[in-house]
């Protein structure tokens, strides 16, 4: 498949009028649509804004790819759009973007749709094809431009394909010492959707190798799989290994090598840096005990705060569904023994189900924690330490409480970096002991420490403080539980889906399960309706104010937030922060704070108004949300400017 037949010509917008990224995206969507590219307007939108949300892809020199793989996607295809006055689109040179190009690309798009989109994307690192296409004036202009740049290319691949092959076979490493030969480098570069950066980085740095006269190979992990795959060879004879990447790729073949970790982006924007680094021996050397993260060497931006928060997410992650499926299984028996007592085996069976399921809660937690952290190591110290917290018999002291949530954090972080320290304790050992450090030496070593850590200290002192929140929630007085189920559910919507959303989240699953009370359950899933449902009556009962297209989107809202799935509000909020998440949180605590004064026990963890009759106030429970959505949607409908005043709505 050719580029051209990509890059639709009655697509393309020569003279975008949009002036903000929201209005931008919406006004090429619309054409998308129009053109019958996309069949489901808001599908193909929360993908792209769920895209833009983990980072910008307006790349910069002017440039922005944003990009979508979805279901409502008819046909693959890429949008060229212009704009003369520039957008502001949080690029990463922070300079306005000129040149878009919004690839679509259906879930089951076949390899000639792929490898013609990647194509096209490795030629926008060409700075005079660039130039040329902002002096463009007609789609066939454009569709000739990239036609060149193509066929200038392959030329130029095949030059290079030609040349690898010989390198291939050089048995040596080559050396930096006679000028005959040149330094070998090889590269991996992957991003999670595999249709745009990916290709980009990859022709980055194969273009800024031929001008620092270097030899590279680039291994690219993208939607069409693994192409040009290093090989064994490939990585012996190589000096060094850049690795531009956004997603987990296959690390262990490179241990022992020089090898940077960088996103994607670096391999775009930074490949003279990398390349550089690699042939100058200022690489770290790589070795497979260390962890995914590579943080503590390899120049990877990402902070303190985002990491630790990373490591969380994948212990809350997968525990969820021990949370979900057990909670729920055991709300049912609750709804059983009603109607058949508390001795029928109706009830005993799914109970007893329920019951085991949550047993498992903090030791999942702790453990995938830990293996974020420490790897796989780490999930075996961290999955005991979380069996320790959730026990009140493990502690050197008598305890009346087990250390709970609280005490099984603790313990994931705690197994987690044991078991980094160690790795780095032994890191000297002979390589005649490598086989016995993931076997032998960090299980018991790991579990040894873990263990004494978790008896002698963390058990006692979180065992302490779990009784006492656990005593406060059963005599907590009215006054008290409002204000607690206000906070609850505000956090809720602040971020929904978010560090504050999962905090909340996290702290009444644990309170659930420490006081088998469902009442700080009600508050955040009241909370955690609210955003969605209050989308969905302001645009209702102010159509005037959104376009038809957000008023269509705001009818599914209805069942998202009766479903408690918070994330429906997300597009919504990504375009007007203010209102949208200044209306929600208001909203969301009152609810929060109603269920609590109505005294609404939800024995449930999720389900949202479909697990109401499990409530011991189905009534209250529904009045919560009713109260909170209807607030928040007042406020957003009366806030919200008016289509005639805000065009970018």
């Amino acid at each position: 498949m050719k580029i051209q037949d990509l890059l639709l010509k009655d697509a393309m917008i020569m003279s975008l009028k949009a002036t903000t990224k929201e209005a931008a995206i919406d006004e090429m969507i619309a054409r998308y649509h129009d053109v019958g590219v996309i069949g489901d307007v808001d599908n193909y939108r929360q993908a792209i804004l769920k895209r833009e949300s983990e980072s910008t892809t307006g790349i910069g020199d002017g440039i922005a790819m944003p990009h979508a793989k979805v279901s409502s996607v008819n046909k693959a295809a890429v949008l060229f759009a212009k704009s003369e006055a520039g957008v502001e689109y949080n690029a990463l040179d922070g300079q306005p973007v000129h040149l878009f190009f919004m690839i679509a690309a259906p879930e089951g798009a076949n390899n000639a749709h792929l490898q013609a989109l990647s194509a096209l994307s490795s030629l926008l690192i060409n700075p005079d094809l660039v130039a040329q296409l902002k002096q463009a004036q007609t789609p066939d202009e454009v569709q000739q431009l990239f036609s060149d740049a193509q066929a200038k290319k392959d030329a130029e691949d095949q030059a290079r394909e030609a040349k690898e092959t010989a390198t291939a076979a050089v048995s040596e490493t080559p050396k930096m010492t006679t000028s005959e030969q040149r330094p070998y480098v090889v590269a991996v570069t992957a991003c999670p959707t595999g249709i745009a950066h990916t290709y980009m980085a990859e022709a980055a740095l194969i273009e800024e190798a031929e001008k620092m006269h270097v030899d590279i190979k680039v291994e690219t992990n993208g939607s069409e799989g693994i192409k040009h795959r290093l090989t064994d060879q490939d990585i012996a004879n190589a000096v060094g290994v850049i690795v531009a990447a956004d997603k987990k790729v296959e690390m262990a073949r490179f241990n022992g090598k020089p090898l940077l970790n960088r996103p994607v982006i670096d391999g775009i924007k930074k490949p003279h840096e990398l390349i550089q680094t690699v042939i100058d021996r200022q690489a770290p050397t790589f070795t497979t005990e260390e962890t995914a993260t590579h943080d503590q060497n390899d120049g990877n931006t990402k902070s303190a705060g985002s990491q630790l928060y990373g490591q969380l997410m994948n212990g809350i992650s997968n525990m969820l569904p021990f949370v979900v499926a057990g909670g729920i299984v055991m709300a049912l028996s609750f709804l059983i023994e009603r109607f058949t007592g508390d001795q029928s085996l109706w009830f005993k069976f799914p109970n007893m189900i329920g019951n085991a399921a949550f047993s498992f809660l903090i030791p999942v937690l702790s453990a995938y924690i830990a293996e974020a952290i420490g790897d796989r190591p780490a999930l075996m110290p961290g999955f005991v330490g979380g069996y320790m917290a959730s026990q009140a018999t493990m502690s050197i002291l008598p305890s009346k409480s087990p250390a709970g949530f609280l005490g099984g954090l603790v313990a994931g972080f705690l197994a987690g970096y044991v078991v980094v320290l160690m790795k780095k304790v032994f890191k000297k050992l002979p390589k005649t002991f490598d086989g016995l450090k993931p076997i032998f030496i960090f299980p018991i070593l790991g579990l040894l420490i873990v263990g004494a850590g978790m008896y002698f200290v963390v058990d006692p002192i979180f065992g302490f403080i779990n009784h006492g929140i656990t005593a406060f929630l059963n005599n907590m007085g009215t006054a008290n539980a409002v204000v607690l189920g206000t906070l609850l559910g505000g956090m809720m919507a602040i971020d929904m889906g978010g560090p504050f959303n999962k905090a909340a989240y996290v702290f009444a699953i644990g309170a659930f399960q420490t006081t088998e009370n469902g009442a700080l359950m009600a508050a955040v899933m009241v909370g955690g309706m609210v955003p969605p449902l209050a989308i969905a009556i302001a645009t209702t009962f102010w159509p005037q104010k959104w376009t038809a297209r957000k008023r269509n989107s705001g009818l599914s809202n209805y069942l998202l937030g009766i479903s408690f799935i918070t994330e429906g509000a997300i597009p919504f909020a990504a375009a007007d922060p203010l209102r949208v998440i200044t209306s929600s949180v208001i909203g969301a605590a009152v609810g929060g704070g109603l269920s609590q004064l109505l005294n609404v026990n939800v024995p449930a963890p999720h389900g949202g108004l479909f697990v109401i009759f499990l409530a011991n106030n189905p009534l209250g429970y529904l009045i919560s949300v009713v109260v909170g959505a209807a607030i928040s949607g007042l406020i957003l409908g009366l806030w919200k400017k008016s289509l005639v005043t805000n065009q970018a709505a």
